[in-house]
């Protein structure tokens, strides 16, 4: 588990970004940390790293606090960063160099991987495409086996079947000891994916919510004619028709649109959030 409490933050004196922050994420679950630029994602992440600290406030990885930066926490941890560079070295030389940080890494896994994502074993790491690069640190990172696993815009750079093999390989990984937080701007790719919405705008969490329990209280729809205004929680127009979101009066599940999601929660969320407690 990892627990956010009371996190008072500031970058620069007088400027908070987070101001009493609190935030629960449960093993078993891939969490969707969506928002804009500069709403506070990377700096929400890396109090969790234990790359920054709090003002005030504690966070702690399954029982530990992340300012302390011990060892016990560290090998549970593993980044996927959207900006990397890589050495000039071949696949398994950079894997042979690194997974001694990781006392839970696999081998068999890390060549399941690679087949998997078809990558040439025998070329330089800096030699390969962004996407490849990618690819393959996406494969070390759930090689390691650790139980909290951080993606920041996993999907960008790869083409439409990496992404599928994304997907599924991630959708394999999970356990119930394991907590997947994913961080992007392309919902699409991972609308699927996610058990967890959490939505951060300037430095606030104004959405936290279960996709189960979006899918039972909320109504996504593409045209809205014949929907009266109190039945619409928030609606947009595209290509001459008006899309929005809806309370779910059916009773049933409904599939979750995630760009919709966000783009309501970021106009309206105090009515969305509403919906939730009727």
């Amino acid at each position: 588990m990892i627990e956010l409490k009371h996190i008072q933050f500031s970058y620069s004196k007088g400027k908070k970004l987070f101001d009493d922050l609190d935030l629960s994420i449960q093993p078993g679950s891939i969490y969707g940390l969506l928002g804009r630029n500069g709403a506070g994602k990377s700096t929400l992440l890396k109090q969790v790293c234990g790359m920054l600290y709090p003002d005030s406030g504690e966070c702690t990885v399954f029982g530990i606090e992340s300012k302390q930066r011990v060892p016990q926490m560290l090998q549970d941890i593993y980044i996927v960063p959207e900006e990397f560079q890589m050495p000039d070295i071949k696949l398994n030389r950079y894997t042979k160099l690194n997974s001694v940080f990781y006392p839970k890494f696999s081998q068999e896994l890390m060549d399941s991987y690679i087949k998997e994502f078809e990558l040439p074993e025998n070329e330089k790491l800096s030699k390969l495409s962004y996407g490849q690069k990618k690819k393959f640190l996406i494969a070390f990172g759930l090689a390691t086996n650790a139980r909290v696993i951080i993606f920041d815009e996993p999907t960008n750079g790869l083409d439409i079947p990496s992404k599928s093999q994304f997907r599924k390989i991630i959708a394999s990984s999970l356990d119930e000891n394991r907590i997947f937080i994913i961080s992007t701007h392309q919902v699409r790719d991972l609308e699927n994916l996610i058990d967890t919405i959490v939505i951060l705008e300037q430095g606030k969490i104004i959405f936290n919510r279960s996709v189960a329990a979006i899918s039972e209280k909320l109504a996504f729809e593409q045209n809205l004619n014949g929907y009266s205004t109190e039945e619409i929680l928030y609606s947009e127009e595209i290509t001459g028709k008006k899309s929005g979101i809806l309370k779910n009066q059916s009773g049933m599940e409904t599939r979750i649109d995630l760009e919709l999601l966000f783009n309501g929660v970021m106009k309206n969320s105090e009515s969305i959030n509403a919906s939730f407690n009727q």
